[in-house]
C-alpha cells in the first residue's frame, strides 16, 4: 500500500491532461492536485489504498472542506481514491456534494480513472 497515493495522482493527473485540462500542478498550498480549463480551476484532494479506507476517506473530506477557500462559481472540487475506496467515498450523498461542487474519481488498478 505504501506509495499507492502516488500512483492514484500520477494516473489522476494523466487523465486530467488527456481531458484537456492544463497547468496541472501538485501540492499547491496543501492541495494534491490543482488544475485549469476553461476558465475553471479544479481543487483535488487524492488518497491512496490504505488499511482504513472509511476512516482515510473520511479525513481526505475533511482535508479539502477546510481548504476551500474559493466561492466564485469557476471553483470546482474533488477527491479522488483508489478503486476499492470508492464505495467509502461516496457515502457523502450526492445533495451535499452537488452543493459543494464536488466529484467524485477513483483509478483502478491499471490506472484508469472512473467517475463516481
Amino acid at each position: 500500500m505504501r506509495g499507492d497515493e502516488e500512483r492514484v495522482i500520477f494516473a489522476f493527473c494523466g487523465w486530467l491532461e488527456s481531458e484537456g485540462w492544463t497547468r496541472i500542478r501538485r501540492e499547491v498550498e496543501f492541495i494534491d492536485i490543482v488544475a485549469e480549463r476553461d476558465g475553471q480551476t479544479l481543487y483535488i484532494e487524492a488518497k491512496g489504498r490504505t488499511s482504513s479506507p472509511g476512516l482515510d476517506v473520511d479525513t481526505m473530506y475533511g482535508q479539502l472542506l477546510r481548504r476551500m477557500q474559493h466561492p466564485e462559481g469557476s471553483a470546482r472540487y474533488g477527491v479522488v481514491v483508489p478503486s476499492s475506496a470508492l464505495a467509502a467515498a461516496l457515502r457523502v450523498p450526492e445533495w451535499v456534494r452537488e452543493r459543494l461542487n464536488l466529484e467524485v474519481y477513483a483509478v483502478d488498478p491499471e490506472g484508469a480513472v472512473i467517475r463516481g
